[in-house]
């Protein structure tokens, strides 16, 4: 494939964003080309819906459509060393899950013996010791082999949290990021892994609207309906906005500064999750700017008041 498309005249390359598409597009940009990356529900709609089937060339066909489209969103494409930083971000995730499942799974088998504890880890670890002996045959050793596997999990998450600490604490966009209230080392880390610089964004807008942290429209003849938030996009970064918003709210106290009682007023008028919500749109926004501008990113004193 390489040789192939080292012998073209520089042009325009369209492909879908899928596994290996960004080593793929590093290596055409070296010899010149201008590679673009779409999401695949987004080249869908130009599939020819008049010939039956899907093969390869509707494929193709549908990609060089799509690629042209002056309104078509690209995914930005990645680095090296941000796809390093994802993995650190991808393997703990899934050890995170993991230790989910495994807790879910824990609470489901000992129900079957009349024993119901807290959905809270913290809860059902200190409350299951002294259960553990009601169980009878295989039950218990079952419960014990997945209490000592979610310990090894929470060992692992433990030793991926400062691996991740560490590399954001080592980049100076990853440490102009962690200044904002709400955005921690991991949180930093992915942002700067997943947009970059972020000129591949017009504005913070656009950025929030990738995390599907904006309203869905449902317009029509003329008269604008905003609903809930669309969800679409990067359902990581998502959640780690809203847990960043949710520790904004629950440390408010009695603090006094500006961004303080912008929040505790917005929670007050609009209600807890809307808040939240808005907390973490503007974190996205701003986290846009730090990272376009750099160094030149400062709030105007009325921004910083709000913010």
């Amino acid at each position: 494939m390489l040789p192939l498309i080292a012998q073209l005249p520089p042009c325009l390359i369209g492909m879908e964003a899928c596994s290996g598409a960004h080593h793929w597009a590093r290596l055409f940009r070296q010899h010149g080309h201008t590679v673009k990356l779409m999401a695949p529900k987004f080249v869908a709609p130009y599939r020819m819906t008049g010939k039956r089937g899907k093969n390869d060339a509707q494929d193709a066909a549908a990609i060089c459509e799509a690629v042209t489209r002056p309104t078509m969103r690209f995914v930005p494409i990645k680095d090296e060393h941000q796809q390093i930083i994802l993995c650190l971000h991808r393997t703990r995730q899934g050890f995170v899950e993991e230790r989910t499942a495994i807790y879910n799974r824990l609470r489901g088998l000992i129900a079957e013996f009349g024993i119901v504890l807290p959905q809270k880890i913290t809860c059902l670890r200190r409350e299951i010791g002294a259960h553990l002996e009601d169980l009878p045959g295989y039950a218990n050793r079952c419960i014990g082999d997945l209490l000592a596997h979610a310990d090894q999990l929470d060992a692992r998450i433990a030793d991926y949290d400062q691996a991740i600490s560490h590399a954001a604490r080592e980049d100076a966009a990853s440490r102009r990021l962690m200044q904002r209230p709400g955005i921690g080392p991991i949180t930093a880390s992915a942002l700067l892994a997943s947009i970059g610089n972020g000129h591949d964004f017009k504005n913070g807008r656009q950025v929030a609207a990738w995390i599907g942290l904006t309203p869905g429209q449902h317009s029509s003849g003329g008269k604008a309906r905003l609903g809930r938030i669309t969800k679409a996009g990067d359902g990581y970064l998502r959640s780690l906005l809203v847990l960043g918003a949710r520790s904004i709210l629950a440390g408010l106290g009695d603090k006094q500064d500006g961004f303080s009682r912008w929040a505790r007023s917005l929670a007050e008028r609009r209600g807890y999750w809307k808040a939240v919500v808005a907390i973490a749109a503007r974190n996205a926004r701003l986290a846009w700017a730090v990272l376009h501008y750099g160094e030149d990113f400062k709030l105007k004193p009325s921004a910083a008041s709000a913010a």
